[in-house]
């Protein structure tokens, strides 16, 4: 239960650490005018109507949950608390009240049976599943031989055919490193950042090895090269097989220091699939200073190489991680100075994608990944001012399961399509990777209040009522 805290910390949109505090707090209530300015008609965050459609033991479990995470002190132990309490209760009394909890809050289920009832319920309350594999893998955690990303593979294309069967517009996420060790990211990164051997790491070369050519560069070792072109191999196979069944793949960034090479390894992706249609998609973390220029350099790639480009756009997860390193490394902070050149970042690479939608349509595609109310009433505004129909999927908006649904509700019940991104897996796979993430990102819980605030509202009808 205790790990709740964290995720919460670490999944909800990107909050302010020291100087980005005071700022957020003049947020909360601007977010409040932004619904009742009257820019967005008819579309509020701020009545709760819609828990409504939630069912008594919902209710409850989420604002127990939220409450839990309003106490600074467990946030800051869940992970020591939660290994404790395992060793106390045991693993099976440890999984049925993770499961009662915060696994059952935020994560599908394990079984078939389990994780098609929670799409099922979602599509009930109008919104769409977007299945994720949560595996994963950073420095210095490379597997020996290639027996544990040729597994991973096998679960990638299982999870494509269970995406497939989700309905109109099927998504889901997929991690790089899954596939193909960070280590090897972070030398392909860093090669990257050298002229001569940018060169070579063309996407063109990238698609060549896919498609079977032997092809090997100097600057890696035998081993290296050996695991690209098996690790290309394997994201080639998941890309095709989603494109034949008619699954959008959402390829997560992930660190700096590796974001590189994730992006080239996608435009290879892109190169193979994204001729008529965006079946592969990058993502791009407007926290960071270069994240306008890198999606505006990666269009450009895009239509020189005939693309169609489908972008995923975030705030952020790694804040605290990058600075740290930052400092440690001695190079400069990558991330924005504070919370509201992260809103400008946001909103100007969201402009930039919506305006291009509004005039060339279906070549581009766009998910509003963002728990942010101004952003996504932002969004809607622009779609009404561009003419862009909320049905045509050309743009979409995105939030995590057993989070912000104030906002994915409303959403859904207005007409737009909006995705729940959704964990799934066993107890013990899922809770290692909440628990990367709530270490990563160890934001304060503002981002979390208004939820709370809205589910007590609804219990307290229900009680009363």
């Amino acid at each position: 239960m205790w790990i709740l805290g964290r995720f919460l910390s670490l999944r909800s949109p990107l909050l302010p650490s020291s100087s980005w505090t005071s700022t957020l707090a003049c947020r909360k209530g601007s977010s409040h005018r932004a619904s009742a300015s009257g820019a967005s008609p008819g579309l509020t965050f701020s009545d709760g109507r819609v828990f409504r459609l939630k069912s008594r033991w919902e209710v409850m479990r989420g604002l127990l949950i939220f409450q839990m995470c309003s106490i600074p002190s467990l946030v800051r132990n869940s992970d020591k608390l939660m290994a404790v309490s395992r060793r106390i209760l045991g693993r099976r009394l440890f999984e049925l009240g993770m499961r009662s909890t915060a696994y059952g809050q935020f994560v599908a289920g394990e079984t078939l049976p389990e994780i098609q009832a929670c799409m099922e319920r979602l599509r009930k309350l109008g919104i769409r599943p977007m299945l994720a594999v949560p595996i994963e893998e950073d420095l210095g955690e490379a597997k020996s031989g290639e027996r544990w990303y040729e597994q991973n593979e096998e679960v990638m294309l299982n999870c494509v055919d269970l995406s497939s069967s989700a309905g109109d517009r099927p998504m889901m996420q997929l991690k790089i490193t899954a596939l193909m060790s960070a280590d090897l990211c972070k030398v392909l990164s860093l090669c990257l950042s050298d002229p001569s051997q940018k060169e070579e790491l063309s996407p063109q070369r990238m698609v060549a090895i896919m498609e079977g050519e032997g092809s090997k560069f100097s600057f890696l070792s035998e081993q290296q090269n050996q695991h690209l072109q098996n690790s290309l191999r394997r994201l080639s196979r998941v890309g095709k097989h989603a494109k034949q069944k008619g699954v959008r793949v959402l390829v997560d960034a992930e660190y700096t220091y590796m974001n590189p090479a994730l992006s080239l390894v996608t435009m290879a992706m892109m190169v193979q699939c994204n001729r008529e249609e965006p079946w592969i998609w990058n993502t791009y973390q407007c926290y960071l200073k270069d994240s306008f220029k890198n999606l505006s350099q990666d269009l450009d790639a895009a239509v020189k190489l005939g693309l169609c480009f489908g972008v995923k756009l975030v705030r952020g997860a790694y804040m605290n991680k990058e600075r740290k390193l930052a400092k440690e490394k001695g190079y400069e902070d990558p991330i924005q100075p504070d919370w509201e050149a992260t809103n400008k970042s946001y909103n100007r690479c969201l402009d930039k994608l919506l305006d291009l939608i509004g005039r060339e349509g279906p070549r581009y595609n766009l998910i509003v990944a963002s728990h942010n109310e101004e952003s996504v009433l932002h969004a809607v505004r622009r779609l009404a001012e561009l003419g862009i129909d909320r049905q045509s999927g050309a743009v979409c908006f995105g939030q995590l399961l057993g989070m912000c649904d104030h906002v994915s509700l409303t959403l859904g019940q207005a007409g737009y399509l909006v995705y729940k991104s959704i964990p799934y897996g066993s107890v013990d796979s899922v809770l290692p990777y909440l628990v990367r993430r709530a270490q990563e990102n160890q934001s304060v819980l503002q981002g979390i209040r208004k939820e709370r605030d809205l589910l007590r509202q609804e219990w307290k009808r229900r009680l009363l009522g």
